[in-house]
């Protein structure tokens, strides 16, 4: 597993680390394939994904099904950062010796420093903890159930299941292209790299994550950027005690690689955006001051639908933001559209730009 860490400046209060690797993917696929709400908008094909149905075996479409009622993808990715395993056998291994205790407190989230101890207390089996946790995180979707399960789960059983689940997904998925998955992260982990040093972490995750804004909390040292192709085009966030996790979709240049000419997707998107008179009537408007729709519309004599949709043009591109109904311009990531342009023209360039 190949790690690449950002130094961090005496201003910042968390540092910035890239990792990669197989066994990352493999999980992540896991997680994606079972979420029912999120397949159909997957970068996926309805081809691939049906490839991917048919090549799998009846005890593997079994343990999916296991994965997709407990949430087990959660604690595949809760074992993958508990140590930076070098292949899938090193995996197996360590899930295979692990006691009860050590399995539930891996696959128990942290939960933040205030519950830790009834973190701790539902690891050693407090029924009271486990209502308690399930009350606090009765709004975190899966949470709930999933340290019920967790808590109660034979040991043995869910660790042949994540054994299994894991060994059958990455011989049938990930190793008939291991070596094309395996480029596409290195070359997606190598443009970041580029990028990593001209911007600040926070500028930095926020080019990386195509918009999300993550300031610096208290508790938070580190934020760990892991790049994915089958989850593409979402982001998924976790956290560890003092560590935030972004596993962040690889760019377009990083799989079309036979060209290396073609641009990212949303530096394009980015550029459409700005290409219109209208839009950047708005865009300068909105940087003047704050507005809503309705201002906007009386503003540009146009129509609330036409303005509607050249807003949301902008904001699929990450130029603007919505803040309570009014509009909001997302300065950094105008800031930063000079150097992704640089970053674009000049990768891959051997003649140093000359002819």
């Amino acid at each position: 597993m190949e790690i690449y860490s950002i130094r961090t400046k005496e201003r910042e209060t968390y540092k910035v680390e890239l990792k990669f690797s197989l066994l990352w993917e493999a999980a992540l696929g896991i997680a994606a394939i079972t979420n029912s709400s999120l397949i159909e908008t997957l970068d996926l094909s309805q081809k691939k994904r049906k490839d991917i149905k048919t090549s799998l075996t009846k005890d593997m479409i079994k343990q999916l099904e296991y994965v997709q009622t407990h949430n087990t993808w959660k604690t595949l990715l809760q074992l993958l950062h508990n140590q930076d395993f070098k292949d899938l056998n090193s995996y197996c291994s360590f899930v295979k010796n692990l006691s009860s205790e050590e399995l539930k407190a891996i696959a128990i989230p942290y939960l933040g420093s205030k519950l830790e101890n009834k973190r701790i207390e539902l690891i050693e089996g407090s029924d009271q903890a486990l209502n308690e946790l399930q009350q606090e995180t009765k709004d975190k979707s899966f949470l709930p159930a999933y340290l019920e399960f967790i808590s109660k789960a034979e040991t043995e059983k869910l660790k042949d299941h994540l054994i299994n689940v894991m060994y059958g997904w990455y011989q049938t998925i990930i190793e008939p292209e291991k070596e094309r998955i395996q480029a596409i992260l290195e070359r997606d982990i190598e443009s970041k790299k580029m990028m990593m040093e001209k911007l600040e972490p926070e500028q930095f995750i926020e080019w990386v994550t195509d918009g999300i804004k993550y300031p610096p909390e208290p508790g938070v040292f580190k934020v760990i950027l892991i790049p994915h192709y089958i989850y593409r085009p979402w982001n998924v966030e976790a956290d560890l005690e003092g560590v935030k996790v972004f596993y962040y979709p690889v760019a377009n240049e990083s799989i079309s690689f036979e060209d290396k000419y073609v641009p990212n997707k949303m530096l394009v998107q980015r550029y459409k955006a700005l290409g219109d008179e209208n839009r950047l009537k708005i865009l300068k408007m909105i940087k003047a001051k704050r507005l809503n729709l309705q201002e906007l519309t009386d503003e540009l004599k146009m129509g609330k639908t036409t303005v509607h949709h050249h807003l949301k043009i902008l904001k699929s591109a990450r130029l603007i933001s919505d803040e309570s109904a009014r509009y909001v311009v997302n300065s950094q990531t105008l800031e930063l559209l000079s150097d992704e342009l640089k970053l674009y023209l000049e990768e891959n360039d051997t003649t140093g730009g000359r002819e």
